[in-house]
């Protein structure tokens, strides 16, 4: 590798909208990153996923193809 050419490595702390900080490392310039969405409360990972269902757009589709019950 050439010296002098790659970003500074260290350590930052990352916030999320809900309350949840913890500390990572990065390339990140500043000491602080603020973020929306987190792993303690994306739906994904926390089970809560909802279907968001605009003008009966899955129940049309469901209706149309079968799907189960």
């Amino acid at each position: 590798m050439r010296p002098e050419i790659h970003p500074e490595y260290k350590e930052i702390n990352v916030t999320c909208s809900c309350g949840n900080s913890f500390a990572t490392r990065s390339t990140y310039n500043k000491d602080a990153l603020l973020i929306e969405v987190c792993s303690q409360c994306h739906p994904f990972y926390t089970g809560k996923q909802k279907i968001m269902d605009s003008a009966g757009q899955v129940e049309k589709f469901r209706k149309r193809f079968g799907g189960k019950k």
